[in-house]
């Protein structure tokens, strides 16, 4: 059996030495055959410098260098598409996501489970906000895309490799993972985990980043907000005759029609906010449309580190030599 373990890894250099120790302890203690495969995603700091060195000490361990920072969920499509072997576990290298807990993930997989995922328990210091924030998420997206992902599930998982081949398979650009993992199906099962404080650095997922996710997430998996966008149309509009109507009915037979600026400016402000909202609403599905249509790649690699590129490398090397020398004899 091969296990492929995906790391996606932005300006993590303080944290890779403790992970790939406590990796290593864990995997060779169980004695699993095992290929780290580390995706730098456009660090700023000496990440890249790090994981080469990493590469140099151990052949197991693979470097995927990305050109520039294309986001967590691109990391994660990256190492997949690098990965090979029977099962592959992705994980976060900040060690929030505890090594230890892979002994688990493997045991579940083979009692038949094609894919193991955890859910998170929040550490102590965890702030209400971010606490409720996420549940709101969860149950938000739940009800409108109607795929139940359960509550606080984590990117720390373990696929089969005939989920990997499916997933693989899958095209869209704008890439909602907790989604996507649901919806391939499947047999899947939990294992429950309690997050540890981050090791060193602070979290990459800022307030902003998190909302992006959650619309992501909310319009790759549901067109609700179209028809909440429709029935707002239709509310209004049936709001507006009945008003025309009775405005008719008092200009005819009442006498008591006058001149208000209230009620016009009140109106216009109300019809002008719900014509914006739905404008909005329709843009972000445009802009899924956009993306997708462009074709663009999911990510760029700038470079592999790996034994296939190597040989690759050392094979060009060969050919290059050869017709160098073909050409200098031919001269001769």
């Amino acid at each position: 059996m091969l296990l492929s373990i995906v790391i996606p890894c932005f300006n993590e250099e303080e944290s890779l030495d403790e992970l790939y120790l406590r990796l290593r302890k864990v995997l060779e203690e169980n004695g699993l055959n095992y290929r780290l495969i580390f995706v730098d995603d456009g660090s700023t700091d000496k990440t890249i410098q790090k994981l080469i060195e990493l590469r140099s000490g151990d052949k197991r361990v693979r470097v995927l260098e990305l050109s520039r920072n294309f986001g967590h969920q691109a990391a994660l499509c990256a190492g997949l598409d690098h990965s090979g072997g029977d099962a592959v576990i992705m994980m976060d290298a900040d060690l929030q996501h505890p090594p230890e807990l892979i002994p688990e993930l493997i045991s579940k997989w083979k009692e038949g489970h094609e894919i193991v995922y955890t859910i998170r328990k929040d550490p102590p210091g965890t702030s209400l906000f971010k606490r409720k924030t996420a549940s709101c998420f969860y149950r938000l997206i739940n009800l409108l895309a109607r795929i139940n992902i359960p509550e606080n599930s984590a990117d720390f998982r373990l696929l089969d490799k005939k989920v990997v081949d499916e997933f693989m398979r899958i095209k869209e650009r704008t890439r909602f993972l907790r989604g996507l993992i649901r919806w391939v199906g499947f047999r899947q099962c939990p294992v429950c985990y309690e997050a540890a404080p981050r090791f060193a650095g602070r979290s990459k997922y800022t307030l902003w980043r998190m909302i992006r996710l959650a619309f992501d997430g909310i319009t790759s998996f549901s067109t609700f907000p179209l028809h909440l966008a429709t029935f707002f149309g239709s509310f209004i509009s049936i709001l507006g005759f009945a008003y025309a109507l009775y405005a008719l009915y008092v200009r005819l037979f009442t006498g008591r029609a006058l001149p208000g600026w209230a009620s016009m400016v009140v109106t216009v402000l109300f019809l002008g906010g719900i014509q914006l909202l739905c404008l909005g609403i329709i843009g972000e599905y445009i802009g899924r449309i956009y993306t997708e249509s462009k074709f663009r790649p999911l990510y760029v690699l700038r470079n592999i580190y790996a034994e296939y590129a190597e040989a690759a490398i050392k094979a060009q090397a060969v050919s290059m030599a050869k017709a160098e020398n073909r050409s200098l004899g031919g001269f001769k």
